[in-house]
């Protein structure tokens, strides 16, 4: 009896979990790192309508190419974003990066999004969720309306008990220093970068929504939010395409 005691405490105590789970994660990562040659050749292979999705998460989508960082399992392709992409030129019909640009520099945002514009055929469709800066400066701002009262008290409640105040600066310092966060973008900022890199007829829309099929209901971070109104509320979503015209035109440094 003292002995399963003492193993659920190994159990349940929180350094041995973390790095257990990083080890596994680590062992997870360089699987999905050698197996990546063969992952890309049999998706390319298999689909004849090609769409990639970078930062994946665990919103793993049926028919996609799903990648990330840090692979939440073995069906997804490791990808770091902030390097040239193991694709040649015009490999993609689609791409989307939901909740992920924000968490690399702003130099490195606009690298991945020329790398998109690389891989995608022309007349490919981009798709990047990302919250919305403006919706934090916005709280600085009161009186507050409903959606924003909620935000507050979901963000302190969840991310900030130890604080217990309902206010903008905690909320908005939250958003900047947590998460691994290293770039917030307002619409405008994101819209310029994408046109910077080729980008045109660049629309916003509600998440889940889009004019193409293949575009509606992907994003998926309102399951780790647990809230889809409060998801709605902090996220922009922008859409654009790769010119018709564009081919064989460089690649970024």
């Amino acid at each position: 009896m003292a002995w399963e005691k003492f193993k659920d405490a190994i159990r349940r105590n929180t350094p041995y979990v973390r790095l257990r789970r990083d080890i596994e994660s680590s062992l997870r990562r360089a699987w999905c790192r050698l197996a990546r040659p063969w992952m890309i050749d049999s998706y390319l292979r298999s689909h004849a309508c090609r769409k990639l999705q970078i930062g994946a998460g665990r919103n793993l989508l049926k028919g996609w190419l799903n990648t990330d960082l840090f692979p939440a399992s073995r069906k997804v392709v490791y990808l770091d974003a902030t390097k040239p992409f193991p694709f040649t030129e015009a490999t993609f019909d689609y791409a989307i990066s939901e909740h992920q640009i924000e968490h690399i520099t702003y130099v490195q945002g606009l690298f991945m999004l020329s790398e998109i514009h690389w891989v995608l055929k022309p007349g490919g469709k981009i798709r990047i969720a990302t919250p919305d800066l403006k919706v934090y400066i916005d709280l600085y701002s009161p009186p507050y309306n409903d959606i924003q009262q909620s935000y507050m008290k979901w963000t302190v409640d969840r991310y900030l008990p130890k604080i217990g105040k309902y206010s903008a600066p905690f909320v908005i310092n939250n958003a900047f220093k947590s998460h691994g966060h290293q770039f917030l973008y307002d619409m405008r900022t994101l819209q310029e970068a994408m046109e910077q890199t080729g980008f045109v007829n660049i629309r916003q829309y509600e998440v889940g929504e889009s004019d193409d099929e293949n575009l509606r209901g992907v994003e998926g971070h309102q399951q780790i939010i647990g809230n889809e109104e409060l998801n709605k509320f902090e996220t922009m979503v922008l859409q654009g395409e790769r010119p018709i015209s564009t081919l064989n035109n460089g690649r970024a440094d």
